[in-house]
C-alpha cells in the first residue's frame, strides 16, 4: 500500500538528510524542499518585516508544485517539510512577532486553508526536535550564505512555535525524534533505530517513544 510521510522540524535540524537516508533504506520517492531557489530568502533574512509575505508566498506556491508531483508519483513518498509548517509555524510566527501585517497574514491564511481542502494528508509526520545549540551547530556546518543572518532569537521563536503546533496537531500520527541525541547521518545504529520506530508507528502502534537506553 502506498504511504506518505512528512519530515518536519526547525531550520538546520536535518530534515533533508533524513529524507535522503530514509528514501535509500525504504526505496521510497523523496521530495525535497526547494529552499535554495527562493529568490526572496536572502532579502528576507536581512529584512524580515519587508519580505516576509513575499518569501512565505513563494514557499507556499512551490509547496503546491511539489504536492502536484507527489500526487502523480505511484510509489510511497517522503516529503521534506510539510505545508502545515509553512503556515502554522513560519507564517504564524512572523505575524505574531509583528513581521507580517494582518492584511498579508489573512491573505496567506485564505490561500493555505483553500489548499488544505485539496491536498492529501500524510500517514505520518516525523518531527525532528532539537535544541538551539544543535540547530546553530548544524547551520554553521552546512555554511549556507543566506542563513548566516539567522538570529538565535528567531530560531527560539520557531522552536516555540513548533512545540505549540505539534502538541495541537491531530490530522495524522506524529513520531517525535530527539535529534539532539540521534546523529543519524554519522551513526547507522541511530538511523536503524529511527527506521524501526517509523515502521512501528506506520503499522498502527499507538505509543512509540525513544528511550535513552536505546541511543
Amino acid at each position: 500500500m502506498r504511504k506518505f510521510i512528512n519530515i518536519a522540524g526547525n531550520i538546520g535540524v536535518g530534515k533533508s538528510s533524513l529524507v535522503r537516508l530514509l528514501s535509500q533504506r525504504l526505496e521510497w520517492e523523496p521530495f525535497f524542499e526547494p529552499v535554495a531557489n527562493n529568490p526572496y530568502l536572502s532579502d528576507f533574512y536581512a529584512d524580515m518585516r519587508t519580505w516576509s509575505f513575499h518569501s512565505q508566498t513563494y514557499f507556499l506556491s512551490n509547496r503546491l508544485k511539489v504536492y502536484g508531483d507527489l500526487l502523480e508519483c505511484p510509489n510511497s513518498v517522503i516529503l521534506d517539510r510539510s505545508l502545515y509548517e509553512d503556515a502554522e509555524v513560519f507564517a504564524r510566527n512572523l505575524y505574531l512577532q509583528g513581521l507580517m501585517s494582518q492584511r498579508d497574514y489573512e491573505t496567506y491564511e485564505t490561500i493555505y486553508h483553500t489548499l488544505l481542502r485539496f491536498l492529501p494528508t500524510p500517514d505520518l509526520i516525523v518531527y525532528l526536535k532539537a535544541s538551539i545549540p544543535t540547530l546553530l551547530d548544524r547551520i554553521q556546518r552546512r555554511d549556507r550564505d543566506y542563513e548566516k543572518n539567522i538570529s538565535t532569537d528567531y530560531l527560539q521563536q520557531l522552536n516555540d512555535a513548533y512545540e505549540t503546533w505539534i502538541q495541537n496537531f491531530t490530522l495524522c500520527p506524529v513520531l517525535t525524534v530527539p535529534a539532539d541525541n540521534l546523529d543519524f547521518v554519522n551513526h547507522s545504529r541511530h538511523m536503524d533505530l529511527i527506521l524501526e520506530k517509523i515502521q512501528e508507528k506506520i503499522s498502527g502502534k499507538d505509543e512509540v517513544i525513544f528511550s535513552p537506553n536505546e541511543y
